[in-house]
């Protein structure tokens, strides 16, 4: 049988062949591809019984909990769509689509 590899062959050729490419992970609220930074966010609060995550930018979670309660959150649920009908949140949305994945920015407080 025939040696895949020669026996004097680099170590890094083998890595390469085995490498597989990193799968896209998209933002659950903005459906941006995520970077390096990814937050498993529950989108039903922990305190309210969720258990589901999706992953999510750190800006967009800090938007969603800036203005959004638990108990709101909770209504909402996995209702990505109800969240976007949010004029707020459909702002933050269009602004943020032509930012770099990794794109970090401070989020204003909702005015209670």
């Amino acid at each position: 049988m025939a040696r895949k590899h020669l026996k004097h062959d680099s170590y890094e050729d083998l890595h390469r062949e085995n490498e597989a490419p990193a799968a896209v992970v998209c933002c659950w609220l903005c459906d941006r591809p995520t970077g390096k930074t990814i937050v498993w966010h529950h989108p039903v609060p922990k305190s309210r019984g969720g258990r589901d995550v999706v992953p999510m930018h750190p800006i967009c979670q800090q938007t969603l909990t800036a203005h959004f309660t638990n108990s709101e959150l909770q209504r909402y649920g996995m209702d990505v769509e109800g969240l976007l009908a949010n004029p707020t949140v459909r702002k933050f949305v269009d602004w943020v689509s032509n930012k770099a994945p990794d794109f970090n920015a401070a989020t204003a407080k909702k005015q209670r």
